[in-house]
Order: structure tokens, then C-alpha cells, then sequence
């Protein structure tokens, strides 16, 4: 059983699957033997999370998700409170992934009065949200408790962690924003102690990946070419300089650390030349598009996916940056 543990471990991870010993290749033939006699093939949950993600990703936040327009994404990020059952809707070729807010919580989570109010450091007046210290001894524990353990029990395999940088609106020294990295760094290795088969997406949270990439699936960023601006409630363009830097966080996390990049663009629900225009830029660039309202409710059927070949590093037009 270890060398099983060990295999899936590294199976999760392609990029490292090149450095697989022989012991573990003769026991991946053995399990795709076994896997094949019982399901008559392997099963959806052997998947690569990679291969789930280049079939495309799609975020839908609203109440009721539209299931078969997001049949035809590899991964579906959901709103956690939906009520949405991953186990009342399983599909062939889509994960459902939950999201969950990290660096701030809303007062209408269920959670909400269960947190001390010593544990928040800040507020967030644009989406009215609190910000949560993540130098909290206690905080790790009970994200994983009244947050990720819920949502498993509901069926939910995969997440995506959001707010991941929200410390940095009430930590303004380098010793504080320090304390907030080691304090998120903590919560993601405890989800991975207690669900070490669950897959994690992250919303930015660059500076995290020198300690926990091997812990991580993919890495997502907002606004590469259009914008939500939530204080004004209006679609803004993203600037160059912006921009600039995104992409240059992009080709860090994918020459670095091997990992597929989503860049989730906002526009008009009606203003399909928008969308058109983002998804073939941000193809262009070798990464992962997805392009919705400002409220994350519109899902537009999935785009043709690209053969793996076509969105390596350095078979694009131009690599990020």
C-alpha cells in the first residue's frame, strides 16, 4: 500500500511522472490492469487534474448552475452555498470543484459567527467582507473543519481557494505580510493532511508557490485583458502595465513550477465580441481562458479545446510576458 499511496501521489503530478522508479512504473501497470478489470476502463477519478483543466475550467456562482453548459468544461467551480450536490450530478468528463474564500468571509457564511472577532484584522468595504488574520493559531483547523469538511462530505473533490492575497490590505510591514504568507501556507498543507486526495486551484497567491506548489493543481488570475470594477459596478480594461505583470507571474508559475495557468476575464453578459477577443488573446498566450460577468453567472459553451501540444510552453504565438 505505500507504493500505491506513492503512485498516486505522483500520478496527480505528470510533470513529475518522468521521474517515476521502476518499482512504481511496473505498480502503475498493475493498477491500470485492475482499474480495467473492475470499471471495464480506468475510472473518471484517475484523470490527471491536468488533463481535467485543459479540457477548459468555468466559474458559475449563481444559485442554480447551469449543468449542461458546464458538462463541457473539464472543471466547474461552484459557489459553495448553491446547495448544488456534486453527488446528485456526476459527469463522465466534468469535476466539480467548490470555491472557498481564504483571506476573507462574508456575514452571510454559516460559519461567520463562529469565527472570534480578535481573528479579524481588517474589512474589505468593496465586497463588505472581513478580513481574516492568517497568523491565527487556530485558523487553519477550523477553515478545514467548517469549510472544506462540509463540502466534502457534499461530494466536492476539488477547490478553489480565493482572497489569498487579501492580507495585504491590513498587513503593512514585511514582518506582518510575512506572518500572513506562513499562516497560508499553513491552512493549504492542513486541507492536504486531511483530504490528501483533494485538488486545489489557487486564485493568485503567487508568493505561496516556493512552499506549496507540489500541494497544487493549477493557479488562476483575474483581469488580464478586461476587468470588474466591483466598487463601481462597471467593466473596465485592464491596464498595460498591469497586465505586464500578471503575465510575468504567469510565465514564473508555469516555466518554475510545471503548473497550467486560468486567466478568468470579465465582460458583458451580451457583448460577445468582447469574449471572443479575450479567449483568442489569452489562447495566444498559452493559457487557459475564461470569460464571465462581474458577478460570475454567465457560462457560454466551452470553447473547441486545444490539443495538449498546441498550449505547451513555447508552441503559442508568444509565451506570457
Amino acid at each position: 500500500m505505500p507504493y500505491l499511496a506513492t503512485l498516486l501521489r505522483q500520478l496527480a503530478h505528470p510533470t513529475r511522472a518522468a521521474y517515476l522508479t521502476l518499482p512504481l512504473l511496473l505498480a502503475a501497470g498493475a493498477l491500470a490492469l485492475v482499474l480495467r478489470a473492475v470499471f471495464g476502463a480506468a475510472p473518471a477519478w484517475a484523470d490527471t487534474p491536468q488533463s481535467d483543466i485543459r479540457r477548459g475550467v468555468a466559474f458559475y456562482y449563481g444559485t442554480t448552475p447551469p449543468v449542461d453548459l458546464l458538462s463541457g468544461y473539464g472543471i466547474a467551480v461552484l459557489e459553495a452555498d448553491s446547495g448544488f450536490s456534486p453527488r446528485e450530478h456526476p459527469l463522465p468528463d466534468t469535476r466539480w470543484y467548490a470555491y472557498a474564500s481564504v483571506g476573507e468571509v462574508t456575514p452571510h457564511r454559516a460559519y461567520y459567527r463562529e469565527i472570534p472577532p480578535d481573528w479579524f484584522v481588517g474589512h474589505n468595504t468593496a465586497w463588505s467582507s472581513h478580513i481574516v488574520d492568517q497568523s491565527t493559531p487556530g485558523w487553519p483547523a477550523f477553515f478545514v473543519r467548517h469549510v472544506i469538511d462540509p463540502l466534502w462530505e457534499r461530494g466536492y473533490r476539488g477547490f478553489f481557494l480565493d482572497t489569498l492575497d487579501s492580507y495585504q490590505l491590513a498587513a503593512k510591514t514585511d514582518p506582518a505580510r510575512a506572518r500572513q504568507r506562513e499562516g497560508l501556507v499553513r491552512i493549504i498543507r492542513a486541507i492536504k493532511t486531511r483530504h490528501p486526495q483533494a485538488r486545489l486551484i489557487l486564485n493568485r497567491g503567487f508568493e505561496l508557490l516556493p512552499d506549496i506548489h507540489d500541494d497544487v493543481d493549477a493557479v488562476a488570475f483575474e483581469s488580464l485583458f478586461n476587468g470588474w470594477d466591483q466598487s463601481q459596478r462597471r467593466y473596465v480594461p485592464v491596464p498595460d502595465n498591469d497586465r505586464a505583470w500578471l503575465l510575468g507571474q504567469a510565465r514564473t508559475v508555469r516555466d518554475q513550477y510545471k503548473l497550467p495557468v486560468i486567466a478568468i476575464d470579465y465582460c458583458a453578459p451580451d457583448d460577445d465580441a468582447c469574449a471572443r477577443s479575450s479567449i483568442e488573446q489569452t489562447r495566444a498566450l498559452g493559457l487557459i481562458p475564461f470569460v464571465t460577468d462581474g458577478a460570475l453567472q454567465t457560462v457560454r459553451p466551452a470553447p473547441a479545446p486545444e490539443s495538449e501540444s498546441d498550449s505547451a510552453p513555447g508552441r503559442n504565438a508568444r509565451a506570457p510576458g
